[in-house]
């Protein structure tokens, strides 16, 4: 595995602004959102509302993967993602999440999730995990992946590929009629293929004109995921693989998340809508 030295926290800059004219979610400048009481199944409006919103994100990751180098800071990454987000109308959702400061998150290395851009510089071997979410017309879109920064080790490398790939399996996984675990069995016996952790305490989530709807969607086998899929149900899925354990520490920011063993972890997300067949992903460019 690669020798990098373990991260810490750098410095973070000043919040950036956001036009008044863009439409903020209603939880910026409160300390929690709202809960969530509407239904989990979306009706066909909200849905392709949901397809702007995702496209928006994904594009702005990709934008803002167009910058991982050696040299880069984190921080760097949060204005591209930030400016592509304000450029095309849309409000991104982590900033102002329960205080969280910035336009996405960035998760390196051992960080599992939740990781705040600053001045952290882009090593060359580094795994780079990027988080967005766009709000816009009053529904969100959620997407993140894992992207190689220079020359990474064969080691890392494949837990990225694997990642993804256990993405792409869980997607398929999805039909409506089935229990939700189906989707973390589905990911956490492709992921013991390979010896990898599974993470557990962050999981996929309900999404709509609700960040988080309180719908949870475990990596693992779940014997409580028995909620049952649906035409028009809205939710991510985000598998978090780790070359250790599944276990963390989270820093004194109350936000970034490592593994408790300091090994490498990667994470793949899509928004998903449940069809008469199967699962459309909502985040693609």
């Amino acid at each position: 595995m690669s020798g990098q030295s373990l991260l810490v926290p750098g410095e973070i800059t000043p919040v950036r602004s956001v036009p008044g004219n863009i439409r903020r979610p209603e939880y910026v400048g409160k300390p929690a959102p709202t809960p969530y009481t509407g239904p989990e199944v979306q009706d066909t409006d909200t849905v392709e509302r949901m397809r702007i919103a995702g496209r928006i994100a994904a594009q702005a990751m990709e934008e803002a993967a167009k910058h991982i180098v050696p040299g880069v800071t984190t921080d760097q990454l949060d204005k591209v993602a930030h400016d592509f987000m304000v450029d095309h109308g849309a409000y991104p959702s982590t900033l102002g999440y329960r205080g969280f400061p910035k336009s996405l998150c960035t998760s390196l290395n051992e960080v599992i999730c939740h990781g705040i851009p600053d001045s952290t510089v882009l090593r060359d071997g580094d795994i780079v995990n990027l988080d967005v979410t766009a709000y816009i017309n009053g529904v969100h879109g959620d997407n993140n992946a894992t992207y190689l920064c220079g020359d990474v080790d064969e080691e890392s490398r494949l837990l990225v590929e694997r990642t993804r790939e256990s993405l792409n399996r869980a997607i398929k996984a999805v039909k409506p009629g089935r229990q939700i675990n189906v989707i973390g069995r589905v990911i956490e016996s492709y992921a013991k293929r390979f010896g990898y952790g599974v993470v557990r305490d962050f999981t996929g989530h309900g999404i709509n004109t609700s960040f988080h709807s309180g719908l949870i969607i475990p990596h693992y086998d779940s014997p409580h995921a028995t909620t049952v899929m649906q035409p028009g149900m809205t939710f991510t899925i985000e598998p978090m693989l780790t070359l250790g354990t599944h276990e963390y520490d989270m820093w004194e920011d109350g936000w970034t998340v490592v593994t408790k063993d300091r090994k490498r972890t990667a994470q793949f997300e899509h928004t998903l809508v449940v069809t008469e067949t199967g699962a459309e992903i909502l985040t693609l460019p």
